[in-house]
């Protein structure tokens, strides 16, 4: 697979999210096959970017990433993500201070069974701390050599500008698909303007643009979807002229759906390296198969044009989520 540049960490064009292996997306998937298909996806696709965090689980979702990328581990590049820990009663809670940021590295590393992670996230942007401080203890991270690079995660540009003066930002990651293009107003400019890379997670909509889901879907108990407002039943049935939209345009390019929703996001930047996440081996290849896919500039017109003519009803994330990104 071809690779591509986040400022001056180079990555496959598309990596592998991990964390619906074994968080998010219901019942953890069995480990022995998580191990086999993170491998496959190595040495059969040519992935080397592989996206976890401490929270995934939480920490089994890093267990099981070191486990399987350890025989492989000088040829990949591992992300992995601090700053959402657990209180006492098992809630979340955002805690970015340096001294948790050390405790969160030592753990993360033990887990992923290395000495230094390549790209290392502030998984939600800790308003109670000063960035300048956050940005100046990953400096330190780097010159002991525990952390590679650094980045951010649904971070705001006011944010990313304060911290990047501190300590260089490899790349941010935030949310963007065809479903979701709010980062093309601010934040895509300023990721191109300061020279870092842009990591998009769930390039396939939470799995709303493959064309697999609609208003009669249900989802498992523990699938967070179900507390996603975009995924009531009468948002998706709002939403099928947008599924439908793309199903159409894939069938006439000869292509998949998820094809068409991934290339289109590769088409947008030469510094974007998309994470879609699988638990299934043909939809990895599926997946992949999306980075030899070239949509022409006016296919991409033509598209955008089209997207831009559809309502997208429901919010992305329900109001408790939502007020932690964007910071």
């Amino acid at each position: 697979m071809e690779t591509r540049k986040l400022r001056d960490l180079e990555v496959s064009k598309i990596g592998l999210g991990c964390m619906g292996m074994s968080h998010g997306y219901g019942n953890p998937a069995d480990k022995n096959e998580m191990i086999k298909l993170m491998r496959y996806a190595y040495e059969d696709l040519g992935v080397t970017f592989f996206d976890t965090a401490e929270c995934y689980g939480p920490f089994t979702n890093e267990e099981l990433v070191g486990e399987a990328l350890e025989p492989i581990r000088k040829n990949v590049k591992i992300a992995t993500k601090f700053g959402i820990t657990l209180d006492k009663d098992h809630n979340q809670v955002l805690d970015s201070r340096p001294e948790t940021i050390r405790k969160s590295i030592d753990g993360s590393l033990k887990r992923l069974k290395t000495d230094y992670v390549d790209l290392y996230y502030m998984h939600r942007v800790d308003t109670k701390v000063p960035i300048e401080d956050i940005a100046g203890c990953l400096g330190e991270l780097i010159k002991e050599g525990k952390v590679l690079h650094w980045g951010l995660s649904e971070a705001g540009v006011s944010t990313i500008r304060k911290a990047n003066e501190v300590t260089p930002v490899t790349a941010i990651q935030s949310e963007y698909s065809m479903w979701w293009r709010e980062p093309e107003k601010e934040l895509i400019p300023a990721l191109e303007e300061l020279g870092i890379g842009f990591v998009p997670f769930s390039p396939l909509g939470k799995g709303f643009l493959t064309g697999k889901i609609n208003s009669d879907t249900t989802f498992a108990p523990n699938d967070f979807r179900n507390v996603v407002p975009r995924f009531s039943k009468e948002c998706l049935e709002a939403n099928q002229k947008f599924a439908d939209f793309v199903k159409n345009m894939s069938d006439k390019k000869g292509i998949t759906p998820a094809q068409l929703a991934l290339s289109w996001v590769l088409a947008q930047k030469p510094f974007i390296a998309p994470i879609p996440g699988t638990t299934k081996i043909h939809r990895l290849e599926e997946n992949m198969k999306s980075a030899e896919i070239i949509l022409s500039a006016e296919e991409i017109q033509d598209l955008n044009a089209e997207i831009s003519k559809i309502e997208i009803i429901g919010d992305r994330y329900p109001k408790e989520l939502a007020a932690r990104v964007g910071k």
